[in-house]
């Protein structure tokens, strides 16, 4: 059975979508059989094979299986907002039934890791007070921080993982990224962080303004998470 983790970040727009690929990339350098999901995706655009996520395409593309769109991606909406309001606006409910079900069918593909990237930040709303974060919580999996080096992001780092262990989950680890031109006291603020989140650190993503997860696999370390 393959082993699951569980890929947020410290807010929307950090890299969370870059960091599974360079992670996919850096797992499959070390020989391991590894599948991305994207259970929930807002913003697609309208295909001959339907709605299609440009991040879950991305993960689709550097797994180690050839998977249908849908494996990868079962629940998907037009716009790109909170997926809550998108669905309200499409009259329909977000089913965690249904991740569940795509979640569970990844893990007899026969794959090492299964890397399970959630949407917007930790606590991602899904409608009726449901939250994905209680979702990861059942299913017990270590969760990995993608945190955006920005204004702000100590703070939100620090929330962030104060919630996930408050929610009895473990911090698998954190990787520190740079989605828009180096922050200034860059290295400062990572040195706090690593103080500060008692996880393994397994490394900073420099920006890239063409982003390529073979040469960002190169910057991440992430035998700890085997």
């Amino acid at each position: 059975m393959s082993q699951a983790f569980f890929v947020t970040g410290t807010d929307t727009e950090v890299g969370k979508t870059f960091i599974t690929c360079a992670l996919m990339q850096s797992l499959r350098d070390m020989k391991k059989t590894v599948i991305g999901y994207k259970p929930i995706a807002a913003g697609a655009e309208l295909s001959h094979h339907g709605l299609l996520n440009e991040d879950a395409l991305l993960l689709q593309q550097h797994g180690s299986f050839d998977l249908p769109y849908e494996a990868i991606n079962p629940i998907v909406f037009a716009p790109p907002i909170a997926p809550h309001i998108a669905a309200q606006q499409a009259g329909q409910v977000i089913s965690m039934a249904r991740v569940d079900a795509g979640f569970q069918q990844l893990k007899t593909q026969g794959a090492d890791i299964v890397l399970v990237e959630g949407a917007g930040g930790w606590r991602l709303p899904l409608g009726d007070g449901q939250y994905l974060s209680d979702w990861v919580a059942d299913k017990q999996l270590p969760v990995i921080l993608v945190v955006g080096m920005k204004l702000g992001c100590l703070n939100h780092a620090i929330l962030t993982a104060e919630s996930i262990i408050a929610c009895g989950l473990k911090i698998a680890g954190w990787v520190a990224n740079s989605p828009a031109s180096e922050q200034a006291y860059l290295t400062a603020n990572i040195d706090y962080l690593r103080q500060h989140i008692d996880a393994p650190y397994f490394g900073h993503m420099p920006f890239m303004p063409q982003a390529d997860a073979l040469e960002a696999a190169q910057c991440l370390d992430v035998a700890a998470m085997l």
